[in-house]
């Protein structure tokens, strides 16, 4: 349904706050308070004036919600600009969370994330006044520029590590690693190879410590720490290493590109997966089912953790105590790319 026109037939103009008033059979105020702040509105005519605004397609208008509330409905996002599968899930989840609760979303992507640049970010996301900013800091360099941040508007981190002056979610990195570690030890392997991420992403270091720690609490031998890119060559370039030592037969890999190069690695040197050498994964990347064979992986609930960004920062907003961190609880996924370790007498268990 349209607005009318002065003569009873339809009108191509947009709806406008009184019409959704005239036809919800309440006062323009009652419309505005509904929609600005419905927990001043009775549930029944709230509801009259959403389906109104739903009939009548009404957009409420931006500059006219900023004088009633004092907010632009508007989020700032600062985010490194890489294509990478977990930044950009994180930062399509926060965006998505906004959404779905009638915010919009303003994105500075940034080619690196230190003190100067997140600083600079931030102002410009301030002059276009933003509610709040969430910024999502995996590299070690950013978590240090946000131990000395200063802001006229609410922020939160995502990925940012431990002890900062913000609320931050995240994934639980160490919890993640140690269960694939857990996994592929309770199949009887001996020990673990891990093939980490860079030593400047936060997420990285949570799942080499996880791995480590899972390692030493049940005495087992701790393999030297690789460093890949997370790249997929990477993976193969160390991979090929690792498929030389006949004592591998445990990998976990730091994300599931890595992990492919090392099952690339594995093959050419003839080496079985999982009948030779067992291969964990991390991210559970929507091909990594698809694999050959498919990637036994640690799942990360990018959902979980925008929606736990955006509720801190709502916190935040509205002045209300928050936690420091919120962890997100990762998933193993066991598939067809690990099992027992071969017998000492060179034969895969169970052939």
């Amino acid at each position: 349904m349209k607005a009318e026109s002065n003569d009873g037939g339809p009108s191509s103009r947009p709806a406008v706050l009184e019409d959704v008033a005239a036809l919800a059979g309440v006062s323009a105020m009652t419309v505005s308070r509904a929609l600005n702040a419905p927990e001043r509105v009775h549930a029944g005519t709230r509801a009259r004036v959403l389906a109104a605004v739903r009939e009548l397609d009404y957009r409420p208008n931006a500059a006219a919600r900023q004088l009633v509330t004092g907010r632009s409905g508007v989020l700032g996002v600062v985010s490194i600009d890489t294509p990478l599968y977990g930044p950009v899930s994180t930062l399509y989840s926060i965006e998505r969370a906004a959404r779905l609760n009638d915010y919009s979303v303003s994105i500075a992507s940034l080619s690196t994330l230190n003190r100067r640049s997140i600083e600079e970010s931030l102002r410009q996301l301030q002059s276009q006044s933003v509610d709040g900013v969430i910024i999502i800091a995996p590299h070690e360099s950013a978590a240090e520029g946000l131990r000395h941040l200063s802001s006229m508007v609410p922020v939160v981190a995502v990925d940012a590590g431990d002890g900062l002056p913000v609320p931050v979610a995240m994934v639980d990195q160490r919890a993640g690693a140690a269960r694939a570690t857990r996994h592929l030890l309770e199949l009887g392997h001996e020990t673990v190879w891990h093939l980490a991420g860079p030593a400047d992403w936060i997420d990285a270091n949570g799942r080499v410590e996880g791995w480590r720690e899972t390692l030493e609490a049940g005495r087992h031998r701790v393999p030297e720490v690789p460093r890949g890119d997370w790249s997929s060559r990477s993976g193969y370039q160390i991979g090929r290493q690792l498929a030389g030592d006949p004592d591998v037969t445990a990998v976990f890999a730091g994300n599931d590109q890595m992990a492919l190069g090392v099952l690339r690695a594995l093959r050419e040197a003839g080496r079985r997966v999982p009948d030779d050498v067992s291969v964990v994964g991390f991210d559970d990347l929507p091909e990594s089912a698809y694999f050959w064979p498919p990637l036994t992986t640690v799942r990360q609930d990018f959902e979980e953790v925008g929606r736990n960004a955006f509720h801190l920062l709502l916190d935040r907003m509205a002045g209300r105590p928050s936690q420091a961190r919120r962890l997100v609880e990762p998933e193993l996924i066991v598939r067809e790319s690990t099992s027992a370790p071969p017998s000492r007498h060179g034969r895969s268990r169970g052939r």
